[in-house]
């Protein structure tokens, strides 16, 4: 270090294990190959990832290639068995800045709580008379890279450790990182306990399809809504609609939970809603006007990006606070192959859970994975597959399937197929594009709404995930992979762009 100062000490236990002394305000960080493991046990002081804190003893472990930090506020030792392809320490961070923003945050949801309790402002809220009694709404901006799931993590694992039992929403819109669900779906969840980082899989926490739901990894129950697509250039008016639809949803949850609105929300973003240039920038001050009307943003964070921020100030400044804060220089460069791999991982995760094999050297069999003490007893699921007739289940798709863009059309031309408009897909028909695809199974229509509308299914939330392993054409026939057991018949799922084979 140019100060002469020495932030960490590697101490070889063994030719598996590495003993680290991080001093306060420190961090180290890890990347892992494919088909390696790293396991992590704090042997003593304070750590967290991400905003959740490691408990002292206990081993915890990564896979999936998983990229993370371990960042200590008053100095720790650590074992790190297994060999990561990179590992160093940084007293670089932005986690005092991150620090003060949760400080923030929390005014605001003391402040709410007052209000909706009818208690007597603060002597600090009668100083600050431009104090506003509203919970915390905040929009996570950023370019590709910048880090901003990670920042969604920490404020949100912060906000439920403070011990005032708040339950934030935490908000996905980004279909390429799939939150909870699987690549190409939206989703809400609100969060009572720390999101447990183990693999890219999991990123924001586990929702297991088919576990039993009195497991921590289980205690998710997320709204999800099938884009079904990567990129938000494919269908912006679509994806426009299910963040509405989105919004919709959390506000009435809101109206009969008047103490989890307290809490707020946080709305991780994709890098397309940042991106200023070419084809995408049509659509993305429309998806990021969507984002603040259906979630009633009155926070916008930046992560890293001065053009974007003066934009936002511009755009919203006068109703809102926007903040810009430091990327991390821990954010590492995820190239389109890795991507790719890693939705791979989501939809294996999805369908048959995954355990983790310990590095070689690991001592013990008591470890964590994703919060579970013994994951081979709660994260290996048993998927079920089974052959449907090609009746038995009606598949749409939305919009025509290579969308081009208006711009691209012969002049005079007008598009014949809406964006927005379902349509019948028939598995008999060659080149139907249904062999490895997956399928959002939507829930039934609300029996209350007698009168039916064409595009009812695009708001329709989506109860489970389908995948399509055969087709027996002149048998009208498919077989389906499913989380758990249940008749199709008379379902409805809707196909997108993503497919899977094991």
């Amino acid at each position: 270090m140019a100060d002469g100062k020495t932030y960490q000490t590697e101490v070889n236990i063994d030719v598996n294990t590495r003993q680290w002394n991080l001093e306060a305000g420190t961090e180290y960080r890890f990347e892992l190959d494919p088909g390696t493991t790293v396991a992590i046990k704090l042997a003593h002081g304070q750590a967290e990832i991400f905003g959740a804190e490691l408990a002292e003893g206990s081993v915890y472990l990564f896979g999936f290639e998983c990229k993370a930090a371990v960042y200590t506020w008053q100095g720790c030792t650590i074992e790190v068995i297994g060999l990561p392809s990179t590992e160093y320490v940084s007293d670089e961070t932005p986690m005092h800045a991150y620090a003060n923003v949760h400080l923030a945050l929390e005014q605001m949801r003391v402040r709410a709580l007052r209000t909706v309790h009818g208690s007597p402002p603060s002597s600090d809220d009668e100083a600050d008379t431009d104090a506003n009694p509203e919970p915390p709404r905040v929009l996570v901006l950023g370019p590709e890279n910048s880090g901003k799931t990670t920042v969604a993590k920490i404020l949100v694992n912060y906000a439920v450790r403070t011990g005032q039992d708040w339950t934030p929403m935490l908000l996905n819109t980004d279909p390429g990182e799939g939150g909870w669900a699987v690549p190409g779906a939206i989703a809400a969840a609100p969060i009572s306990s720390p999101i447990q980082t183990s693999t890219p899989a999991t990123t924001l926490g586990c929702a297991a399809s088919s576990a039993p739901t009195h497991l921590t990894s289980n205690a998710l129950l997320p709204l999800a809504y099938w884009y079904g697509h990567a990129e938000t250039k494919r269908n912006p008016l679509l994806m426009d609609r299910l963040i509405r639809n989105l919004g919709d949803n959390v506000a009435e949850r809101w109206d009969h939970d008047v103490e989890s609105r307290v809490s707020g929300l946080i709305v991780d973003t994709p890098s397309s809603f940042a991106a200023s240039s070419g084809a995408q920038n049509e659509h993305r001050h429309a998806l990021i006007k969507a984002c603040v009307d259906a979630f009633k943003i009155n926070v916008i964070l930046v992560v890293g990006h001065e053009k974007l921020n003066v934009e936002m100030q511009r755009t919203y400044g006068n109703r809102m606070t926007v903040v810009k804060i430091p990327k991390s220089g821990g954010v590492v460069e995820l190239d389109a192959s890795y991507r790719e791999r890693v939705r791979k991982y989501q939809l294996q995760n999805y369908m048959y859970g995954k355990i983790l094999q310990p590095p070689p050297g690991l001592s013990t069999k008591m470890y964590l994975q994703g919060g579970e003490q013994i994951p081979d007893l709660t994260l290996n699921l048993a998927p079920v597959s089974s052959i449907v007739s090609f009746g038995d289940l009606t598949l749409y798709r939305i919009g025509e399937e290579t969308m081009a863009p208006t711009s691209a059309l012969p002049i005079g031309a007008t598009r014949v197929v809406s964006e927005m408009q379902p349509l019948l897909v028939d598995p008999a028909q060659p080149g139907s594009g249904l062999y490895n695809a997956v399928l959002a199974l939507l829930a039934p229509p609300n029996p209350d709404e007698h009168e039916r509308y064409d595009e009812e299914i695009l708001d329709l939330p989506v109860v489970g995930f389908l995948v399509v392993t055969a087709l027996d054409i002149p048998n009208k026939r498919m077989t389906i992979l499913s989380p758990s057991q249940g008749s199709l018949v008379g379902r409805t799922a809707i196909v997108g762009s993503f497919e899977w084979q094991e």
